[in-house]
């Protein structure tokens, strides 16, 4: 497996297996890999030729007052561990590969942007968004894996897939868990022992909501406010946002029904973690 830092080592390694028929898969990711990345990965390998892990803690994605300078980072063991999990090459650049001195080109969205992290993390989708078109305009990959935790990024994504004919197959993957529940994050090391146990409330609430919707329940205010009860017989949690939301447009909805989405945004000290479920058909 090879590491390369450049755009134009990625485009030429790209260039030979397209040259040999094959097919490539693109798994973008800030590092700090942990078992959803993984799923990712793995995903990736079986249903391509080749498989592109980029790891790139993206700059535009974070405000000035976020942890973009404390982001966890460990570049070797994700390479040690993206090569046991069938990678073909990681794409690792420095922020000045990917973002020119004087750089003035962004990809914004609007609509799908303005719900749930768009509402307390104004700028995080436009830096997104852009990272991630650069991305499918460097790899030119035919399929694009990301997890379903984020669950708002991947309706952005796709939703610019179509609106800008990127023609990449993007392809939303099942959030893994740890065995107590609490959803797989690369944030969940900023957990001190006591908020980590505290924050398994968060995976809780979500059955306790897909347990009230599977019994019958389609009344979101009803949904949410269960669900909020739970989450604040935690001391240590603070909500940021628990909303039900369509899940294409990422609008507030009233009735549960396909496709809805209840997502959430929790603090538990330094650490802002996400879970959610959709309803489906």
């Amino acid at each position: 497996m090879k590491i390369v830092k450049t755009v134009a080592e990625v485009r030429a390694q790209v260039k030979e297996w397209r040259d040999e028929g094959l097919s490539v898969g693109l798994v973008p990711t800030m590092g700090y890999l942990h078992e959803g990345h993984g799923s990712l990965v793995t995903a990736s390998a079986k249903e391509n030729n080749r498989t592109v892990v980029s790891v790139f803690v993206n700059p535009t994605q974070f405000a000035p007052n976020e942890d973009l300078a404390n982001y966890p980072r460990d570049l070797e063991k994700d390479s040690a561990y993206c090569e046991e999990l069938g990678a073909d090459l990681i794409f690792a650049p420095e922020v000045e590969e990917m973002y020119h001195d004087g750089n003035v080109t962004f990809i914004n969205m609007t609509t799908l942007t303005e719900e749930l992290c768009g509402l307390s993390r104004p700028i995080h989708f436009k830096g997104v968004c852009t990272v991630v078109g650069k991305l499918f305009n460097i790899v030119r990959p035919d399929r694009a894996y990301f997890g379903k935790k984020d669950a708002q990024q991947l309706a952005i994504i796709k939703r610019m897939n179509e609106d800008l004919n990127f023609d990449v197959e993007v392809i939303g993957c099942p959030i893994v868990r740890e065995e107590d529940g609490l959803a797989k994050s690369s944030r969940n090391v900023y957990l001190t022992p006591e908020e980590r146990k505290a924050a398994v409330v968060l995976s809780r609430s979500v059955r306790l909501g897909e347990a009230m919707v599977n019994n019958g329940e389609t009344d979101a205010e009803k949904v949410l406010a269960a669900m909020r009860a739970e989450i604040e017989t935690e001391p240590l949690a603070e909500i940021d946002y628990l909303k039900a939301v369509d899940g294409l447009t990422m609008q507030q909805v009233k009735e549960l029904k396909a496709p809805a989405l209840i997502a959430m945004a929790v603090r538990f000290g330094k650490a802002r973690l996400l879970d959610n479920f959709f309803i489906e058909e």
